[in-house]
């Protein structure tokens, strides 16, 4: 690992490893428990000042993630300081602190231990759209008051949502269903409502793939294009200089990045030998940029698909130097210019870590409302409003299974639901063959059925101590109903 980055880690972790958030770190270095605690310090953070939600309802449903967290807040051995003049979130434990500052339109940062403030210059982002409630859907929260067209069954979509409802302890937050471009059901649960900022987590890596089509169909950037940074492309015989976008968006770099699935000796190939790289930066006042840049070559590019955080980083790094090095535009307020008002967007929150660099795999919020633009957005194959934001050929890459993956289960930075030739193996069986999706921990969907004109989201609270553990089949149920809404023929049964 080279720069800033490595510097900031090193004095971190101090040659010492990251335990598991869920357990007390027992280590004797106060930067490992450190690290272990800025996870929750940020989520109660966010919850508190970026999702504006109950207090004691975010702590349980967002930042308690699992038994371990909610016993050791209970017992008294985790607490946090809330400084609401400084918008500052403080976990501790064991006399070891770790904190999360809000900085408005940036959301909340994880910060140093020395200091209370980042390193860039928080930027307030305004959107140039008029007040939501003076414009129609989707350009606005206007919704007609007209009945649902007659060959839109409303029991069942009543049933759907209902059954996505049913059980508190699934902790539900949004249920948008969108035929022919029309909001036909929506509904809110475990207090969240249409304009509240929902944890979305890695639905934002599907955003980093927007901020990228945007750019290709602007004529910035190319799909097929090797990747333009200058730590791969000016190094004399670099590997990662044949690493594409393309190859980023599949998450397929081949890039040495240690996350779920790893052997014992590719964690032990981690920048901090033993714990996965996938994770770093939502526990450490790091460039992620920087970060995954820095990772050396571990697999020919596009030959291995692993879902891994150093490909939609990657993406987000060309992201901010195309937009300041060729656009020499402001990076923190050029998505609201160039995506968001595009599409009726006035507020989404992506937070960055201390160098400003949008995270985006994780720590993002966005209404229901928002996610069905943008879901809206691909189903309409990149048009919008007679303007074309994306280009079809980019459509159409995200939605196509990427060939390092084992399994035809990932497009470019989307999810898919293909079937092998038998018409087994959907990730969602009660969803057609050519759904795919936006995905993030906890639950969270974005789910474009071009076949039925749907978009389909559903948003959750990660959950704490207590899940129902037949979660996922209610979801899958209140989805299959919502596409027999539509088409009373579909059977997924």
């Amino acid at each position: 690992m080279k720069g800033a980055a490595a510097t900031v880690l090193i004095a971190l972790v101090a040659l010492s490893s990251i335990g598991p958030e869920q357990a007390v770190a027992q280590s004797s270095s106060p930067a490992v428990a450190r690290l272990s605690l800025a996870g929750p310090a940020k989520r109660y953070c966010s919850g508190i000042w970026v999702s504006e939600r109950d207090r004691q309802e975010a702590l349980y449903n967002s930042v308690l993630l699992g038994d371990a967290l909610v016993e050791d807040y209970e017992d008294g051995n985790l607490a946090f300081y809330i400084d609401d003049s400084r918008r500052i979130v403080t976990a501790t434990r064991d006399g070891v602190s770790a904190s999360a500052r809000h900085f408005g339109d940036q959301g909340c940062v994880i910060l140093r231990p020395e200091t209370d403030k980042p390193i860039f210059t928080p930027r307030e982002v305004v959107s140039g759209l008029p007040n939501a409630e003076s414009m129609p859907w989707p350009m606005g929260d206007q919704l007609p008051d007209s009945p649902l067209p007659a060959d839109v069954n409303e029991a069942l979509l009543d049933q759907a949502a209902n059954t996505f409802f049913s059980n508190d302890l699934d902790r539900r937050a949004a249920f948008i269903v969108v035929h022919r471009g029309r909001i036909i059901k929506e509904e809110y649960g475990s207090g969240a409502h249409a304009d509240m900022q929902l944890e979305s987590w890695s639905m934002g890596k599907s955003m980093t793939a927007t901020f990228i089509g945007r750019l290709i169909q602007m004529g910035h950037l190319e799909l097929w294009q090797p990747a333009p940074l200058p730590e791969w492309q000016y190094v004399p015989d670099d590997p990662r200089a044949e690493i594409r976008i393309a190859d980023l968006l599949r998450m397929s770099s081949g890039l040495r990045f240690s996350g779920g699935g790893s052997t014992r000796e590719q964690m032990a190939a981690s920048y901090i030998p033993g714990e996965p790289d996938h994770g770093l930066g939502y526990s450490a006042p790091i460039d992620v940029f920087q970060f995954s840049v820095s990772r050396d070559a571990e697999h020919p590019p596009n030959t291995v698909g692993r879902y891994r955080n150093s490909d939609p980083w990657t993406l987000g790094y060309i992201v901010r130097r195309t937009v300041e090095n060729e656009l020499g535009e402001e990076y923190l307020t050029w998505p609201q210019r160039e995506v968001f008002d595009k599409i009726g967007i006035r507020r989404f929150v992506a937070e960055t870590d201390i160098y400003g660099n949008f995270i985006l795999t994780g720590y993002n919020y966005g209404t229901a409302r928002h996610w069905a633009r943008l879901g809206q957005l691909y189903l309409q194959r990149g048009m919008w409003d007679g303007e074309r934001l994306l280009p079809e050929e980019f459509v159409d890459f995200v939605q196509t299974p990427a060939p390092g993956w084992d399994e035809p289960i990932y497009g470019g930075q989307f999810w898919l639901n293909t079937a092998d030739e038998s018409g087994r193996g959907r990730r969602v069986p009660s969803l057609p063959t050519d759904a795919y999706n936006a995905a993030g921990a906890g639950d969270q969907y974005t789910y474009v059925i071009p076949s039925r004109d749907l978009v389909i989201i559903v948003m959750s609270h990660r959950g704490g101590g207590n899940m129902a553990p037949d979660r996922r089949t209610r979801e899958h149920e209140a989805l299959g109903l919502a596409v027999k809404a539509v088409d009373p023929g579909w059977n997924w049964r």
